[in-house]
């Protein structure tokens, strides 16, 4: 399995990857045996000491003690073209925390021009969520934001037994192909996440019911009719370009801006 995420996160020899959660450095040795140089992030200074005591005869290995949630990619990509590292976007992969999987992901898409894909491991609930399709009953914020940033592909089921000690849960591993610019075109991306949270804050009410106390001088009614939307449909029927539409409207409906 540790071969496969590999071989997924670094398809061509040569590439600059970023690896998050090295843990113990398995998957960290993999990638270092066909990428040209890897920066492994973790957090815990206990296995930071043992990635650099097992992982130091590996020149191209660089291990960075970090909270990943923390980590500047833009910075970090800068720094590594300058050493000549790297000349455009790189790719990421990691088997995260569980617990942090979607922090983890909305970190990444907010700094998506840097990568140009992800590989990583979710439970399996979860890698339904970003790989559902509008009308389904995964589909929600995970899933609108990873189609507007990239392309997930869900490519390997992991079983429980691939770990130790063995978990209750079923995990898989997605690759995400990042575009460099939104599928759609957004007037403001952080506004368009405020968006798309907005309409599943309550999954069984109505596009009206969740927007109705928005902001901004319009009736919701109206702005929803400029979007081409019915008031009455839930979030869960919207596709990314329907999202795209109402978040342009409600962005030009802001109070101060008219219109």
């Amino acid at each position: 399995m540790i071969r496969k995420i590999g071989d997924l996160a670094v398809p061509e020899k040569g590439a600059t990857v970023v690896e998050i959660g090295a843990g113990l450095g398995l998957l960290t040795e993999r990638l270092a045996a066909r990428a040209s140089r890897v920066v492994a992030v973790d957090v815990d200074p206990r296995l930071v000491r043992v990635l650099r005591e097992e992982l130091k005869a590996l020149e191209n290995v660089e291990i960075l003690e970090a909270d990943i949630l923390q980590v500047d990619f833009e910075a970090l990509g800068e720094r590594l073209r300058k050493e000549g590292k790297g000349t455009g976007r790189f790719p990421v992969v990691g088997n995260i925390p569980y617990n942090l999987s979607s922090p983890i992901f909305f970190h990444l898409i907010r700094h998506h021009r840097q990568f140009s894909e992800a590989v990583l491991m979710f439970q399996r609930e979860v890698a339904d969520r970003l790989t559902a399709s509008p009308g389904t009953k995964a589909y929600g914020i995970l899933s609108v934001m990873a189609r507007a940033y990239g392309e997930p592909v869900r490519e390997l089921d992991v079983p429980p037994s691939c770990f130790y000690p063995v978990p209750k849960v079923h995990s898989a591993v997605v690759r995400l192909a990042f575009r460099e610019d939104p599928l759609i075109p957004v007037p403001d991306e952080a506004f368009f996440r405020q968006v798309v949270r907005r309409a599943f804050s309550q999954r069984r009410k109505t596009l009206y019911n969740n927007f109705r106390n928005f902001g901004g001088d319009a009736p919701v009614s109206d702005l929803l009719e400029r979007a081409g939307l019915d008031g009455k449909r839930r979030a869960e029927t919207l596709t990314v370009g329907e999202f795209g539409r109402l978040a342009a409207v409600l962005w030009e409906a802001r109070p101060g801006v008219g219109g």
